[in-house]
């Protein structure tokens, strides 16, 4: 991401109605403009950037398998029941969004995949979650 990815993404939001659409609808842009261009979308695209987090796993911060974090301001389009859901777990490096739409889904979508891992959270599940994260992570598919 640029320094002031906030400030490119609103002026890049303002003069362009397909990728305010697309914002709306996924809280993700195809061309995002706050990317560096090739080094960035490219560690989008493999995920790489996400490696990070694994540090946040071993802390005990956040679990392997779990809803996914959001940006704050993102979080605030959720609606009050699935932001209270999500915060009954550990986020989690990999989760059912992750496997199933990754960033091809809607609000809604993501808020329905999230409700259906948290009340049925098991280790069966987990697993599955996890064995699929592999091919999902390097297919590339729904990065962004």
């Amino acid at each position: 991401m640029r320094k002031d990815s906030d400030e490119i993404l609103q002026w890049h939001l303002s003069r362009d109605s397909d990728a305010l659409k697309e914002w709306n609808m996924y809280l993700r842009l195809d061309k995002d403009p706050r990317h560096l261009p090739v080094i960035g979308r490219a560690l989008r695209k493999t995920s790489i950037d996400e490696l990070p987090q694994l540090w946040n796993v071993l802390r005990g911060e956040m679990s392997l398998i779990g809803p996914r974090p959001l940006p704050i301001d993102q979080v605030s389009q959720l609606t009050a029941r699935a932001q209270a859901e999500r915060t009954s777990v550990k986020p989690g490096l990999t989760g059912l969004w992750q496997v199933v739409g990754r960033g091809d889904t809607t609000i809604p979508t993501l808020e329905r995949l999230d409700r259906l891992y948290i009340c049925n959270r098991s280790w069966k599940l987990d697993s599955w979650i996890l064995f699929k994260t592999i091919p999902s992570v390097l297919s590339g598919k729904g990065a962004y």
